[in-house]
């Protein structure tokens, strides 16, 4: 497991990943800013500063409650999505209510279980749902922001501003964010490729063209992986009265990003 600082793994996977992405933009892409004004990265900057607080709130939960209850409740995004697209007037089909109540009904299961296991795994829940929510409006900012912008000039002023973010909470809070050692280092350049370049730039990137329900399908696959990851290299056993709640998210959210509309994620944007 990495040892260095969450705040620390936040930022270098960011602002390795913005600086990975800045020769394609300014190379392969460069005819792309042609034309763009301030406000054209507005988008970009408001995806980045929920990118920020995603992490913030995210990544201490994962060290506070189950690695499955976390990855289940943050994996509510669609959720979060679907109700912004509601207030902002969009009329959703029954399937995604039915699969609202559903995911509920899990997050209540995984929350009951903790209230019994600890506060600290009851915050942890509140962090990751937290993150979720932010992770909600990181999508929205950024799905408004790929109207305009390509996926690495989107990417670098997202991680960039992301990092920047993260290394100002840092600071704030006298978190360190160098002086790790060797297979730290390895293990965040890992994570950075793995999880920020083949994970949140490759989403970004095939969004506009596969759609928001395919994208949100797929990462509902990072629950059993996290479930697996948990048991094999933690040795950590969620409770067993939690996983039938991790299971009623998994499906409860599936059923909101099967039943939504491909265009719900960008008219709530608007």
């Amino acid at each position: 497991m990495v040892t260095a600082p969450m705040l620390a793994l936040a930022f270098w996977r960011n602002a390795a990943g913005a600086a990975a992405l800045l020769p394609v933009l300014l190379t392969r892409e460069r005819s792309t800013l042609t034309g763009l004004r301030g406000r054209d990265l507005r988008s970009s900057v408001v995806a980045g500063l929920f990118l920020a607080a995603h992490f913030a709130a995210w990544l201490p939960s994962l060290s506070m409650t189950t690695v499955a209850a976390s990855v289940a409740l943050v994996t509510t995004t669609p959720i979060w999505t679907a109700l912004a697209a509601r207030v902002s007037g969009v009329r959703l089909p029954a399937a995604v209510w039915w699969g609202l109540l559903i995911a509920f009904a899990g997050v209540v299961l995984i929350v009951g279980v903790d209230v019994t296991v600890s506060l600290e795994a009851l915050a942890g829940d509140a962090l990751a749902l937290l993150g979720a929510i932010c992770a909600g409006g990181y999508v929205l900012a950024g799905a408004r922001a790929r109207r305009r912008l390509a996926t690495s000039a989107y990417a670098v002023v997202c991680y960039s501003v992301c990092a920047v973010v993260i290394a100002v909470a840092a600071l704030l809070v006298d978190a360190p964010l160098g002086g790790f050692e060797a297979r730290d280092w390895w293990l965040i350049a890992g994570i950075t490729v793995s999880a920020q370049l083949f994970g949140h730039t490759l989403l970004n990137l095939v969004l506009s063209s596969v759609g928001p329900t395919v994208v949100s399908l797929a990462i509902l696959l990072e629950v059993p992986g996290a479930l697996l990851f948990a048991l094999v290299l933690l040795g950590q056993v969620p409770p067993l009265l939690a996983l039938p709640g991790v299971a009623l998210v998994v499906v409860g959210v599936a059923l909101v990003v099967r039943a939504s509309r491909p265009q719900t994620l960008v008219e709530a944007g608007t």
